[in-house]
């Protein structure tokens, strides 16, 4: 981890955090994992949500949990995996209310970086998992981290739709305030919850007519066929 650095957009932003000792024992732990197991995503891919999002543009924050965990999945982007990889469930019942809401097609792929280029910062509470060991980097200090990322973009002088799917990401309102944000907030996703306030939710058109309302780019969602 020490060779990989936060784009200067964020770097400014969370100067404190990256000096601060938890920091410096979380990238000493990853350093250590990393000899004794695969990590995922990639060492290059661990910050790709602040890459393609600067923090002058986050205009949404959707927050999901724990990275994939099998090969070739996590990029580091909640939700999306690598071009060429099978949609998760979780993401496919994503686009089956994107195609509800909006009435776009499913795509065949799900790669979610063109959300992330439109002003969306894509952010897991944790950023690192060992392979086909969900949760198993969570409590080493990246809650710490994104929670500061949270709060920065709460602080941002502009109004910011977050998006907060599921029980884990509904604990996170704290850090917001709700009277200068908007705040979408229904079941997860995933299989087991879907069913139960996520599916008809209409969370995509919610998002854009917001951003209209505030005068901001509104975001093209379909993806497309890869």
């Amino acid at each position: 981890m020490q060779n990989i650095q936060l784009p200067s957009s964020w770097q400014s932003v969370l100067s404190e955090e990256l000096h601060k000792s938890y920091f410096g024992k979380l990238q000493n732990f990853l350093t250590e994992d990393r000899l004794s197991y695969d990590i995922y995503p990639p060492e290059e891919d661990v910050f790709s949500a602040f890459d393609l999002t600067p923090y002058e543009q986050v205009n949404v924050l959707l927050l999901g949990q724990d990275p994939y965990h099998n090969q070739n999945q996590a990029h580091g982007l909640c939700f999306s995996v690598k071009p060429g990889i099978k949609p998760p469930p979780s993401l496919v019942n994503i686009f089956k209310e994107l195609k509800a809401d909006l009435g776009f097609d499913i795509p065949n792929h799900g790669y979610l970086v063109q959300w992330a280029k439109q002003g969306m910062l894509m952010l897991n509470a944790v950023l690192t998992v060992r392979a086909h060991t969900p949760n198993s980097h969570k409590n080493q200090g990246w809650e710490i981290f994104t929670d500061a990322v949270i709060s920065k973009v709460n602080q941002k002088k502009d109004p910011v739709v977050f998006v907060l799917w599921g029980g884990y990401a509904h604990k996170k309102l704290k850090l917001i305030d709700t009277n200068k944000h908007k705040v979408i907030q229904s079941a997860h996703p995933s299989p087991l919850s879907a069913r139960n306030g996520f599916f008809g939710s209409k969370p995509f058109s919610t998002i854009n007519s917001t951003l209209a309302d505030w005068g901001k780019p509104e975001i093209d969602w379909e993806v497309g066929d890869w």
